[in-house]
């Protein structure tokens, strides 16, 4: 067994969820769950398939999230993973909770628009993602100036009151 890491490629400011599943319906489910939560999003799925073809199915509404999708699960290349990218301005918070509803979603590997390495262990049967290191190493502890920054900036952005 050999393990790698594979670098999530994308523009900085672009959010995605990275799961895993068990069914070649995913890509559709995913989909469906996504337009129902966020009418006119912008996004794009991938899902690798792990039996039979084990081609990289995908959809989307937007033609550069699809080609992220496509891409970087090609990449990370281990069976019954799914990735998603949301267009500018979508944030998985919008969408995280119906996208686990799906019932062929097995888990989350993380949600984030951070720097992104997934861990994958390489086999001679295939790869499968074991972890994901989602941006940085805490710097400190929170202060009370940061803890005031952290309540201004969210009712700032409007998700408390």
């Amino acid at each position: 067994m050999e393990l790698k890491t594979v670098r999530i490629e994308k523009p900085e400011e672009i959010n995605f969820i990275l799961g895993q599943s068990h069914f070649i319906k995913t890509v559709e489910d995913i989909h469906e769950a996504i337009v129902q939560t966020v009418p006119g999003v912008k996004f794009g799925v991938a899902f690798a398939e792990a039996s039979g073809p084990c081609l990289v199915r995908w959809s989307g509404t937007d033609d550069e999230m699809i080609e992220l999708a496509k891409k970087n699960i090609q990449a990370i290349g281990a069976g019954h993973t799914f990735i998603v990218f949301l267009g500018k301005g979508v944030f998985p918070i919008n969408v995280l909770n119906m996208i686990k509803q799906v019932p062929e979603v097995a888990r989350i590997f993380c949600a984030t628009a951070n720097p992104t390495e997934v861990i994958v262990a390489e086999t001679e049967q295939g790869r499968g993602v074991l972890g994901v290191v989602d941006g940085f190493s805490p710097k400190g502890v929170e202060q009370e100036p940061d803890i005031r920054h952290r309540k201004e900036f969210l009712r700032m952005i409007g998700y408390k009151l």
